[in-house]
């Protein structure tokens, strides 16, 4: 597969800014997501202006490899001129009407059945919102209101899991289970019980992985017949755990999770917002990897490649049944949002999976990704690189102060951030999350692309080791 896109932008359509006129807007006037202060102050952002493939460029004109693919979803890759154009097209005929009260429009329908062929045999119905923690919030309320209409208002706990990431909105915050995410802020506790994550590298000493697999499955019966199934709405899962660290379960856990879910009534819903649309080399993973029928499934990120906010919750049969029954004379579902079913971003999202099915790019992850994962896995030599873990374009690096007893440096090392900034150096852009260092690409890379990116590692984790030693960390 090509790493190159068929982006052919007219070089007089590309805007010029003022570099440092630009840096001061976007530090006077822009609060960033997830923004170091103590940084932001003095530094500003990084401001990249341009994208092509698997590339991006900021202002100075440095290019960069994507290993992060934005944030987890510019899944078919940066300027695809195809996308831009079936966007531009529907926004003049028609950007924008409302799908409220029997209102619809072609994009959201055409969409919907799309997303029901593609999802399990199941799950054919589809609620829209704008992104994942969108998603994810919208997916609590009806979950809460289908219990309701079934005549068991007490189910309303959702289980959770630490480390989880579902969102930043109240609920979704609520429902994330990473500590240092809510440092500040509220959270809605009544609501939701985090169970342990499954995490295979920090298992318990000595435990083998079907036991750990038994341990994790336990505690969630323990954590059942403490709070009371009737209690207890939903367990919702991530697949793989994305934010919280990639962290990988053991074989069997999402089905055996689910099993018990299903025998206490509890729904199981798979949060596929960065696991969705290719990256594990499946439109989605839940059935096809991890051998499970979720009650509903989340998506967003990959969904549009990024191109446009988007996302949508697949409810099954049984769930719409009870759904899509009036409770009352007049009565009406009274949720959504002003763009759910946003005709642009869904015409961006036909497109979108109208060029993965075309090129074959659940393919190419499958191939790619697991060569990806060995040659990553050659980088544990490094005196820093405690585990290499993760699935095809899904992977994480986790730093360690000590490899025999996995101590992690201190936070004011910042060694995440030392190999990402080693790394952009060296002309590739990584995620750093504390010790953590985050590989997401598109999914359009090869084996070359692979080669090059993990000698930069290379050289980054090198050059990071003498840098922590130097500052006395090591």
């Amino acid at each position: 597969m090509t790493t190159t896109t068929t982006s052919a932008r007219p070089a007089q359509s590309m805007r010029r800014y003022d570099p440092q006129s630009l840096w001061q807007k976007d530090r006077d006037h822009f609060i960033h997501p997830f923004t170091d202060f103590s940084l932001f102050h003095d530094k500003g952002c990084d401001l990249i202006t341009d994208s092509d493939g698997i590339y991006v460029e900021d202002i100075h004109g440095n290019r960069f490899i994507d290993g992060i693919a934005g944030l987890w979803c510019v899944n078919v890759g940066h300027g695809r001129a195809e996308i831009g154009q079936a966007m531009a097209e529907q926004a003049t005929r028609m950007a924008y009407f409302s799908t409220f009260n029997n209102l619809s429009n072609a994009p959201a329908a055409e969409l919907a059945a799309k997303l029901a062929e593609l999802a399990p045999a199941h799950l054919n119905h589809v609620f829209y919102s704008c992104g994942g923690s969108a998603a994810n919030d919208a997916t609590i309320r009806l979950v809460h209101y289908y219990f309701n209409r079934l005549g068991k208002p007490s189910k309303k706990r959702i289980l959770s899991r630490n480390n989880a990431y579902h969102g930043t909105t109240y609920l979704a915050a609520s429902l994330t289970g990473i500590e240092s995410n809510n440092w500040g802020f509220d959270t809605l506790d009544h609501l939701v019980t985090h169970l342990s994550e499954a995490n295979l590298y920090r298992r318990p000493k000595g435990m083998s992985d079907a036991e750990y697999c038994d341990h994790l499955v336990d505690e969630l019966e323990e954590s059942i017949a403490e709070i009371g199934a009737d209690n207890i709405a939903a367990f919702i899962a991530e697949p793989i755990m994305g934010a919280g660290g990639v962290l990988m379960a053991p074989r069997g856990y999402h089905a055996r999770m689910q099993a018990v879910c299903r025998a206490h009534e509890i729904l199981y819903i798979a949060d596929e917002v960065v696991t969705g649309f290719g990256r594990l080399g499946h439109f989605f993973a839940s059935e096809a990897v991890f051998d499970t029928q979720p009650d509903i499934i989340n998506c967003a990120k990959g969904l549009s490649s990024g191109y446009a906010p988007l996302g949508a919750t697949l409810i099954s049969d049984a769930i719409y049944e009870v759904l899509g029954t009036p409770q009352r004379k007049g009565g009406v579902l009274s949720t959504g949002f002003t763009y759910s079913g946003h005709p642009v971003s869904c015409a961006a999202a036909l497109k979108n999976i109208e060029i993965m099915e075309r090129e074959g790019i659940c393919a190419n992850v499958r191939e790619v990704g697991p060569y990806l994962e060995r040659q990553l896995k050659t980088l544990s030599h490094h005196e820093t690189v405690g585990d290499v873990r993760g699935s095809h374009f899904m992977l994480a690096i986790e730093n360690v102060a000590d490899k025999a007893s996995k101590e992690l440096l201190p936070v004011e090392a910042r060694v995440g951030d030392r190999v990402a900034a080693e790394a952009q150096k060296r002309g590739l852009i990584i995620r750093p999350v504390g010790h953590l260092n985050i590989i997401s690409p598109p999914l359009i890379w090869d084996r070359d692309v692979v080669d090059r990116v993990v000698a930069i590692l290379g050289e980054a984790f090198a050059a990071t080791t003498t840098s922590l030693r130097k500052d006395g960390y090591l």
